[in-house]
């Protein structure tokens, strides 16, 4: 069985439907920069997700190729995933989708390194024809962060924000949202196969002792 993210490290993909604290080691990622909404057809955040997309298949078809790499083993690609911030705004204000600032991201395998890295950026943007140029390798370390699983619409996601707030509050924390630590989401469910009530998100937020 191909080795998969979600299910070796559930306290990372998969936590409770209530607040839970969590230390985020280090973790390496196929990373786009954009702004905008996202929402916006065949706009840039929808062409960065076509960008990490051809770099993760290409690094995971990689065994299949004449370029091999060191530790290779078969695994399924990670969920796609969300670094947002917005200037001026304490939290995410989510009725102004267009002053978001984003990185979306895809984790890599740990065997991957910036060398195999570089060879799927040209090797994708040959085959597909693409201009995977905007695609970096980037290291992130959150530290330690409260999650939660939240289940229906992004546009909900106040709800359980709130909740992790009152958690954090309760328990002598305070949220550390910065220019480096930054509102992050990781999602489960795919939007085109998912109804808004049904999609699955893990919110998570950088915090600090209160």
């Amino acid at each position: 069985m191909p080795f998969d993210f979600k299910k070796e490290y559930r306290e990372l993909y998969m936590p409770k439907s209530k607040p839970q604290l969590v230390e985020v080691p280090p973790m390496n990622y196929i990373a786009v920069r954009g702004t905008g909404d996202p929402n916006e057809d065949g706009g840039a955040y929808q062409q960065a997700i076509s960008v990490l997309y051809a770099v993760a298949y290409t690094l995971k078809m990689s065994y299949k190729t004449d370029y091999k790499i060191a530790g290779f083993f078969e695994y399924v690609v990670p969920p796609l995933e969300g670094f947002w911030r917005q200037d001026n705004v304490d939290g995410v204000n989510y009725s102004d989708k267009s002053s978001f600032h984003w990185i979306s991201v895809i984790r890599l395998p740990d065997f991957v390194t910036k060398t195999d890295f570089d060879w799927a950026v040209q090797t994708a943007a040959k085959k597909k024809q693409l201009d995977c140029s905007s695609a970096e390798f980037l290291t992130i370390e959150e530290g330690l962060c409260v999650q939660i699983m939240h289940v229906g619409s992004y546009d909900d996601e106040p709800a359980s924000v709130a909740v992790m707030d009152e958690y954090l509050a309760q328990n002598g924390y305070a949220n550390d949202l910065t220019a480096e630590r930054l509102h992050h989401e990781i999602y489960l469910s795919d939007p085109r196969k998912t109804a808004p009530e049904k999609r699955k998100t893990v919110l998570r937020h950088p915090i600090k002792k209160a």
